[in-house]
């Protein structure tokens, strides 16, 4: 392990006001329009008991994927967890492994959020999970995840994990270990295809749609584009290892939100339970 001590107070909030609302007021409207959008669809009877320990959510801008997003943290609202470990790619910065977010606390527009430290050093001794700093300064996946999991667990503490170049298996056996301890909930951050028309990008966002919906990694090889790919296969993976179900909430791209059909990205939202 690269460090085991507190490097730094606050991971500071590098896209407020940009992926989502920078003034706290702003920010809680935004979560609660989509609650309102949620409620006018009905839910399905097998769907009112479900208490997810996982979840798959977007990360781009609100305006794209907040809706879809908070389709899942409806849902893993219900559970109990202590703590809530956000595990993402990393965009910005090539790095080899898994970096811990090394802080006290996160920051956003309506507060701080603590950082479970002990539990992050104690999974870091397990599975030599380092620091990356520059990882963690604009990373936008893991960090759009904050307000909403602050709205819904407001006493709940967090860990950030951004991978860079990591095994699959090894992604597994974290989120194993995890999904172990039943004081967790774990948030899995991936967009899907990029910047292809809409029929294209159907086409590949179907094969992760049905990967997750079927737990088979091999359907992911059949064209879906995940910018995390690798968390997707992971999660897969241990779901099947805890004999997890899954279910699939909500698909949209940003032609939803721009009516642009021609450049569109796509958002997916499932839980596993």
């Amino acid at each position: 392990m690269k460090n085991n001590k507190i490097v730094s107070h606050i991971r500071k909030a590098a896209v407020q006001g940009n992926f989502y609302p920078k003034e706290c007021s702003k920010l809680k409207a935004t979560i609660e329009k989509f609650i309102q959008e949620l409620e006018t669809i009905p839910e399905s009877k097998d769907m009112k008991n479900i208490i997810p320990q996982a979840v798959i959510v977007p990360h781009a801008g609100y305006i794209y994927s907040g809706f879809t997003a908070d389709c899942a943290y409806q849902f893993l609202k219900r559970s109990k967890a202590k703590r809530i470990i956000v595990i993402g790619p990393s965009h910005h910065y090539y790095f080899k492994d898994i970096s811990g977010s090394y802080f006290e606390a996160y920051e956003t527009p309506c507060g701080e959020i603590p950082i479970d430290s002990p539990y992050l050093f104690a999974l870091a001794k397990q599975f030599n999970i380092g620091f990356e700093p520059e990882a963690h300064k604009k990373e936008h996946s893991t960090e759009v995840q904050m307000p909403f999991i602050q709205y819904y667990f407001p006493h709940t503490k967090v860990i950030e994990l951004i991978y860079g170049d990591i095994e699959v298996k090894e992604l597994a056996n974290i989120i194993l270990a995890l999904l172990h301890n039943k004081e967790n909930a774990v948030v899995i951050s991936s967009d899907l295809s990029h910047f292809h028309d809409l029929e294209v990008a159907k086409a590949h966002d179907y094969s992760c749609l049905r990967a997750v919906d079927h737990l088979n990694v091999e359907i992911l090889k059949k064209g879906c584009e995940a910018c995390g790919l690798t968390g997707i296969q992971a999660m897969i993976l241990a779901a099947k290892a805890l004999k997890l179900s899954s279910k699939l909430l909500d698909y949209r791209t940003s032609a939803d939100a721009t009516a642009d059909t021609k450049s569109v990205v796509g958002y997916m939202s499932a839980m596993f339970y």
